[in-house]
C-alpha cells in the first residue's frame, strides 16, 4: 500500500509520545508510527523522488511539526521528540483516536498561530496549511518539481522535432560529452549524411582513437521497430565497433529492446529518456537554484 499522507502520522506519534513522557529518539518514533500504520518493510523502503530520506520518515517529521505548531510536541534537544505539558492534557482529554476533523485542524497549522515552546514562551507565526490539505510541503515541492520536469521534457520533445536533422544529431553529441563520453567536446564527431551506414556520429573514449562508440540519432515519426535496430548493428557490425547508441525522439517496440538486450553492445534511448538526460545534464535546459530553509541543529547547539 502506499505510504499514508502526513497527517495520518500525527495520531500515532502523539499517542506514542505520551507512551514515553521523558521523550524518545526521533527515530524510535519513526519505527512506532510506521508499525502503528502497518507499513510493510516495501513501504518503509520507498525514497522520496530526491533520494534523499525514506517517505515515511519525512511524513512522520512533518507530523511532529505540526504538533510542535500546536504546542504539543518539543524537542528539547537534536533527535529528541517529547510532549510537553499542554501536550500530555490533550492527550488526556482525547484517550481515544484523534477524529479526522481533530487531526486536521492540527496538521492545518491553525492551532499554531502561536508557537509553544518548551521553555513555555510563545511566538507568533504567519502562515497555516490549508485545511484541506493533508500533503506534507516537501510532498508540495516534489510534487511541483515534476509537474515542472513533465512540462519542460514535453517542450524539449517539441523543440527536437523543429531542429534541421544535423543540429539534433549535434545535439545528441553534446548530451553524451555533458555525460561523460570522451576526454573533450572534439572526441565526439558527426559523420551523418548520405552514405553514414546508419552512423550519426562518433565517440573516441580514449586520446588515441582505441575505443569508440558508434551513434545513430533520428527523430523517428513512428515506433522505431526490431529491423530498424538490427540495421544499425549490422552498421556496427560494418565498422568492426563493439558499442552503439540508438536515440530517437520516438519510442522501440518491445521487440525491438528484446533484440538490443540479446547482442549486449546496443544502447536504446528513446524521447522519454532523452528529455530527461536533457534535463538531468543541463543540455539546452536552465535551472535556478532554489533555497530551502532548514534549521542547522549544530549552530544552536555549539
Amino acid at each position: 500500500m502506499p505510504v499514508p499522507t502526513y497527517d495520518k502520522f500525527i495520531d500515532p506519534i502523539l499517542r506514542y509520545l505520551a507512551l514515553h513522557p521523558e521523550g524518545v529518539l526521533a527515530r524510535d518514533a519513526h519505527e512506532a508510527a510506521a508499525v502503528a500504520l502497518g507499513l510493510s518493510t516495501a513501504d518503509r523502503a520507498e525514497l522520496l523522488p530526491s533520494g534523499g530520506q525514506a517517505v515515511y520518515k519525512n511524513r512522520a517529521g512533518w507530523a511532529h511539526d505540526r504538533l510542535k505548531r500546536a504546542g504539543y510536541s518539543a524537542s528539547p534537544r537534536r533527535g529528541v521528540w517529547k510532549l510537553t505539558p499542554a501536550g500530555a492534557s490533550f492527550v488526556q482529554n482525547h484517550p481515544q483516536p484523534l477524529s479526522d476533523d481533530e487531526v486536521g485542524e492540527i496538521a492545518s497549522g491553525n492551532i499554531g498561530v502561536r508557537l509553544r515552546s518548551q521553555l513555555g514562551t510563545t511566538a507568533n507565526v504567519t502562515s497555516s496549511i490549508p485545511r484541506e490539505s493533508s500533503e506534507s510541503p516537501d510532498d508540495r515541492l516534489e510534487q511541483a518539481l515534476q509537474e515542472m520536469r513533465h512540462s519542460v521534457a514535453a517542450e524539449i520533445l517539441e523543440r527536437l522535432a523543429q531542429v534541421p536533422p544535423q543540429d539534433f544529431e549535434s545535439i545528441v553529441l553534446d548530451l553524451l560529452h555533458k555525460m561523460g563520453y570522451g576526454t573533450s567536446r572534439d572526441d565526439l564527431q558527426r559523420v551523418g549524411g548520405a552514405g553514414d551506414g546508419g552512423i550519426d556520429g562518433i565517440i573516441s573514449l580514449d586520446r588515441l582513437g582505441l575505443e569508440k562508440v558508434y551513434v545513430q540519432a533520428k527523430r523517428w515519426q513512428g515506433v522505431v521497430g526490431r529491423p530498424v535496430v538490427q540495421g544499425f548493428y549490422g552498421a556496427l557490425a560494418g565498422q568492426r565497433a563493439n558499442k552503439g547508441v540508438f536515440i530517437t525522439t520516438s519510442t522501440f517496440t518491445p521487440q525491438a529492446f528484446e533484440f538490443a538486450g540479446s547482442v549486449e553492445r546496443v544502447v536504446l534511448v528513446d524521447g522519454a529518456r532523452l528529455a530527461e538526460l536533457m534535463i538531468d545534464f543541463e543540455v539546452g535546459v536552465a535551472s535556478r537554484l532554489v533555497r530551502v530553509p532548514k534549521v542547522d541543529t549544530d549552530y544552536f547547539e555549539a
